[in-house]
């Protein structure tokens, strides 16, 4: 007998009952385990996606599966490993049957070597689109039902696996410990390249301003958003209560720090709201009384930290403090949330708080004493650009002396890097305005 597929045929016609049935029992167990690689691997994503009110729904209700699923996952790193596990127990199952059940129909037709080609394709496309596509495509959809459909089988499965479960769990925390002391950080700038890569064409501008402000919150000091104490609006303790009313009337804030002798020494902070109900009091009214406790910050406070702060505490204002305790500037929750969403203006606002004007694409006029946070956004500069020489300037006439070294005279040009600054107005202790031509 030449034909080695007649021979293969004939051997087989020749298999005793007792092979038969092996084989059939094979093949019928190889489709139950099919199907339980579909129940366990849609199993992972039916239970890691369940929403905060369907695991509260879960906790409380009365049917069995429900509870098990709440008990399953107060354990979610050994729910996971016994999922990994089992998965794989059972696709070692499917390949070891699969094999067995392939030599002995096709033992005599093909070499060992075509068996395994022939088992690695068609068992790894079955496993792909029978065991994962399909089963987490439905799971996804129907989270809850999956879950309660395979409760059971984890719940056993959950208490057998326990101990691999458990050593499983223990490397894996021995490994994430080691990352984490070769310092594995994403910094920033990496953020931001990914969020420009990310970013499609549709998102707009100010959508990306908010993602990149986000990114950037932890890295930002008070100090870099801060307003500067040339630029506080703050009262004197002494000043009688009908000059109080008339400086209040003029600034539009509504919280304004109260200093004793000089701004170094703030003794609290007005409330307008509190003085409400006294406005039409006599002329020798005692409004100290009225002062609320000054919350004081020093400038190397993170603002995210402050914002927190801001949220616990319920205040809105900070006086931010140098290392001597002298008052450096004023920083309020306003000014924190700007810098993620950008500027917020109300009615009493001017067109813009910051006096800059912009003579074209390229050139610009800024008051030496804006921030360089607020120049780089307006002008769309990298706010890194000038780390290596600003020094502890936070201001662009800071920035400026540093540069330069001392204070320039009027009209005086200085260069750094692409830009080219023009001192257009100086006095005897700062700059005053600046013209900046920016080579793109």
């Amino acid at each position: 007998m030449d034909d080695p597929l007649l021979g293969n045929i004939v051997m087989t016609a020749l298999l005793t009952s007792g092979d038969i049935y092996l084989l059939i029992t094979s093949l019928f167990s190889i489709a139950l385990l099919f199907l339980g690689s579909a129940l366990v691997s849609g199993s992972e994503v039916a239970y890691f996606s369940l929403s905060h009110d369907q695991l509260l729904d879960a906790d409380h209700a009365d049917n069995l599966s429900s509870k098990k699923i709440a008990n399953l996952l107060r354990h979610p790193k050994q729910l996971l490993a016994t999922i990994l596990i089992l998965n794989n127990f059972i696709n070692i199952s499917i390949v070891m049957l699969s094999t067995y059940v392939t030599t002995a129909l096709l033992g005599e037709v093909l070499s060992g070597g075509a068996i395994i080609v022939t088992l690695t394709v068609v068992i790894t496309f079955l496993m792909v689109f029978l065991g994962e596509i399909v089963p987490k495509v439905y799971a996804n959809q129907n989270n809850m039902v999956f879950a309660r459909r395979t409760a059971s089988l984890l719940a056993v499965s959950f208490r057998v696996f326990q101990p691999l479960a458990w050593l499983l769990i223990k490397v894996s925390n021995i490994i994430e410990r080691r990352i984490e002391r070769r310092g594995y950080v994403v910094s920033v700038d990496d953020l931001n390249q990914a969020l420009d890569l990310a970013a499609e064409d549709e998102t707009t501008e100010e959508e990306k301003g908010i993602l990149k402000g986000i990114v950037n919150f932890g890295t930002l000091s008070v100090k870099q958003v801060m307003k500067s104490r040339m630029d506080i609006t703050a009262i004197d303790l002494e000043t009688d209560f009908h000059e109080l009313m008339n400086q209040i009337n003029k600034t539009g804030y509504s919280r304004i720090p109260v200093y004793k002798e000089t701004i170094d020494k703030i003794e609290g902070i007005l409330y307008i709201k509190d003085l409400l109900p006294h406005v039409n009091e006599e002329e020798d009214f005692a409004w100290q009384t009225l002062l609320r406790p000054g919350f004081f910050v020093p400038e190397t406070k993170k603002i995210d930290t402050l914002f927190k702060d801001f949220q616990e505490k319920r205040i809105h204002i900070a006086i931010v403090v140098d290392e001597y305790g002298g008052t450096s500037g004023l920083i309020t929750m306003e000014d924190v949330i700007e810098e993620i969403v950008g500027e917020i203006n109300d009615e009493f606002d001017e067109e813009s708080d910051i006096a800059y004007s912009k003579l074209d694409s390229n050139t610009f006029i800024f008051e030496g004493k804006t921030s360089l946070m607020d120049f780089c956004k307006l002008t769309g500069v990298d706010h890194k650009s000038f780390d290596e020489v600003k020094g502890e300037s936070e201001s662009l006439g800071g920035l400026l002396l540093e540069i330069n070294a001392m204070l320039p005279n009027a009209g005086e040009k200085i260069v750094f890097d692409k830009f080219l600054f023009t001192t257009v107005a100086v006095n005897d202790k700062r700059i005053i305005k600046v013209r900046v031509h920016i080579s793109r």
